[in-house]
């Protein structure tokens, strides 16, 4: 049988995958365990789906880590992941150099214990040199914080005369974004069988395609993340245009270009 990786079209790949790493807690219960058991098991998948998207020549991975509706969580569950988080990054951080993978945070990152704050600053700077996947944390994240923080320091913008509130336009808005340093995602997946964006990048999600998979987080692996690719690239994105168009313009660029 062909292995799924080698059905992927490595010519059509998408630039940027995001992820929503939904099932921990759920995948952990169902197993009569503590809901901090999925979460750290859920940590092999991330270093798993980190390998497979730099394997493939990926540019950006986005992990929805940790949202800011998170804090309302039991404080036992909240004080496992933040401890989870520090030891994860300080066992992860070589092997990500190793694999020349760079590290970004968004999110509003003031809420998170100090310990935490130092080891995500010092990993970021350790890393900031590398040259492949960016791979992009989302944590203490929510798209109407940051669309709200983004209105704000426009609207601080318009008020110092430093902004004009007539050429504000999507490429002006964008810039005030957390994310914009990196492309809009092309694919967002959704693991644990839930079909819901979460407050997760909504405004960067405009156009992305869009797949939901019921597999937990704990157990989603490469080929998961292959299918995932598969069944992005069978779909057409048009935009708001026509199939035609969109098929007229791939032969024009095709006769343009021998």
């Amino acid at each position: 049988m062909q292995p799924l990786v080698d059905k992927i079209n490595k010519q059509r790949l998408p630039k940027h995958i995001a992820i929503i790493m939904d099932g921990n807690g759920r995948w952990a219960e169902e197993k009569g365990e503590d809901r901090l058991f999925g979460h750290f098991h859920g940590v092999e998948s991330v270093r798993n789906i980190v390998e497979g998207c730099a394997e493939l020549g990926i540019q950006y991975l986005t992990l929805y880590a940790f949202s800011t509706e998170n804090w309302d969580r039991p404080q036992q569950e909240v004080d496992g992941l933040m401890t989870l988080l520090v030891d994860t990054i300080r066992k992860e951080v070589p092997e990500l150099n190793k694999n020349n993978i760079k590290l970004h945070v968004i999110g509003n990152t003031s809420m998170l214990p100090e310990l935490a704050r130092n080891e995500l600053n010092e990993a970021i700077d350790l890393l900031k040199n590398n040259t492949g996947l960016n791979l992009i944390m989302a944590l203490s994240y929510s798209s109407r914080w940051e669309l709200i923080n983004a209105v704000q320091a426009i609207a601080k913008d318009v008020e110092m005369g430093n902004l004009n509130p007539n050429s504000i336009n999507n490429t002006v808005f964008e810039k005030y974004l957390t994310t914009a340093n990196f492309p809009d995602p092309e694919l967002m997946i959704r693991t644990s069988g839930e079909f819901r964006i979460s407050n997760f990048l909504l405004y960067q999600l405009a156009y992305s395609e869009l797949y939901f998979t019921n597999t937990c987080w704990p157990d989603f692996r490469k080929n998961n993340l292959y299918e995932a690719i598969i069944e992005y690239q069978g779909r057409e994105r048009r935009f708001g245009k026509t199939s035609k168009q969109i098929h007229d313009n791939i032969v024009l660029n095709s006769t343009s270009h021998p």
